[in-house]
């Protein structure tokens, strides 16, 4: 009776042997006709070393199909993509400047800018209060790359989107646009201060698509007494209770007003600012960027200055902006560029999305330290140095702040970490930007071959109100 125990027994390890032989042996030999991570296999005892490594990372790539997914090997949708861009060190910039100069890569946005993050943020939080409903038009007044991020989220939330661009604005942004299914008014350049300015005109069209609900509710009310529903268009009257989805109801609009909506600020100082902090592990001496809304400026140098008060966060402002004069003066215009003196569009120019004549409750919460002006022919003959000696196509806000950053580096001396933003790529610029014919119409086509362009790098520091 021992005796036929004991062959019991080992006739149960045999053969669990053999079935962790055959269970690991076959997966090697599929391993290897499949080839999926290279794993190479001489003899079975070196797959048997091999096979635990491989084994967990088969595993976790198949589990992706299943229902169980590795949560980190995926993102919830495209909403879910953006942020977490990457941290470039911009080696021609860092070689010539002896400090490190770092480009946040927000092209890499599923929308291509860093516009994702403050569309992503401002429907989120309208979502979540009620302000927008699913299915309701989203309006916005954007030079393009905003109106792009807010297309592409929409969608995502299962909203319309309805743009208005200064009729100025590179042409491929509103073929993006409308090839996205956005609609798109193109409206000419204008003062704020004009009803018909870009934004104005966006603001009003949220307030149209409001009305139009608010109609077919009231409409919708007024049926039910006699029965019967009235479609707002008035090419139906359906008896209540009766489904037409040719008689549905409008979700109203919502203005995204990225320019004054802090949603814009909080998407960077939640986001942006936190992945640099831990991205150069902390060790950060300097940011620079251009504004236009002052969402990704203002966000950033809070948030730096929050971590480490001797961060030093700096402005570049373009051609035809007031900031430089706001930051610096404590005033918007110098006497010379007194209001009545200035041209009736102010934005002299090239540069697209950034540079403004107002301050915006974004920009308010700026932090700086001081602010440098940019120029066209900087801009462009950084976007052609970089492409040429890096490798990295830029619009024309990316090229700017890359200039911000050069001056920077010149001011605070060698053994400096300098970060700056790369909004968007050069794709969405080749009509004007990138565009030979135009650059050589304006007296901008690009001659240098180093950074001989940058002439003088003066820093004028923050006016201190008493």
């Amino acid at each position: 009776m021992v005796v036929g125990n004991r062959a019991a027994a080992a006739f149960v390890v045999v053969a669990a042997a053999a079935t962790i032989f055959s269970t690991v042996f076959g997966s090697v030999l599929n391993w290897r006709r499949r080839n999926k991570f290279g794993c190479s296999f001489s003899w079975f005892g070196q797959s048997l070393a091999k096979s635990g490594e491989c084994l967990e990372r088969c595993g976790k790539e198949e589990s992706r199909g299943g229902t169980e997914a590795v949560s980190s090997s995926f993102r919830q949708g495209v909403i879910g993509a953006i942020g977490n861009t990457p941290l470039i060190r911009i080696r021609s910039l860092s070689e010539a400047t002896g400090c490190d100069i770092f480009g946040k890569a927000e092209f890499l946005n599923p929308g291509g800018s860093v516009k994702d993050r403050v569309a992503a943020k401002i429907l989120d939080e309208a979502l979540e209060s009620g302000a927008l409903q699913t299915g309701g038009l989203v309006t916005e007044g954007s030079a393009g790359s905003t109106a792009v991020s807010l297309a592409m989220v929409a969608i995502a939330h299962g909203c319309k989107c309805h743009v208005v661009l200064p009729d100025d604005a590179a042409i491929e942004k509103t073929q993006i646009l409308e090839a996205m299914g956005a609609v798109v008014e193109r409206v000419r350049p204008v003062s704020i201060s004009h009803r018909e300015h870009f934004v104005n005109v966006a603001r009003q069209r949220a307030l149209e698509a409001q009305a139009i609900m608010e109609d077919e509710s009231q409409s919708f009310k007024e049926s039910l007494n006699g029965g019967f529903r009235h479609c707002a268009s008035g090419t139906h009257l359906r008896q209540a209770g009766t489904e037409d989805e040719n008689c549905s109801q409008s979700k109203g609009g919502f203005f995204a007003d990225q320019f004054e909506n802090l949603a814009n600020f909080r998407a960077h100082y939640e986001g942006t600012a936190p992945e640099i902090w831990t991205q150069t592990g902390g060790k950060v001496n300097a940011f620079v960027a251009a504004a236009g809304t002052g969402g990704t400026i203002a966000g950033i140098s809070c948030y730096l200055k929050e971590k480490n008060p001797e961060v030093k966060c700096y402005l570049i402002d373009p051609p035809g902006s007031g900031l430089y004069n706001s930051v610096t003066r404590g005033v918007m215009y110098t006497r010379e560029e007194a209001e009545g003196k200035r041209m009736k569009n102010p934005f002299d120019t090239i540069t697209e999305g950034i540079g403004i004549n107002r301050i915006t409750q974004n920009f308010k919460q700026a932090k700086l330290d001081g602010a440098f002006r940019g120029s066209d022919r900087e801009a462009v003959e950084m976007a052609r140095f970089l492409l040429e000696n890096d490798g990295l196509f830029v619009g024309s806000s990316s090229a700017m702040n890359c200039v911000g950053a050069v001056h920077v580096a010149r001011v605070l001396g060698p053994g400096n970490t300098i970060v700056t933003i790369l909004c968007d790529g050069g794709a969405r610029h080749l009509s004007k930007f990138h565009n030979s014919s135009y650059l050589e119409a304006q007296g901008l086509t690009p001659t240098a071959t180093g950074l001989e362009f940058i002439k003088e790098s003066v820093l004028r520091p923050a006016f201190v109100r008493n």
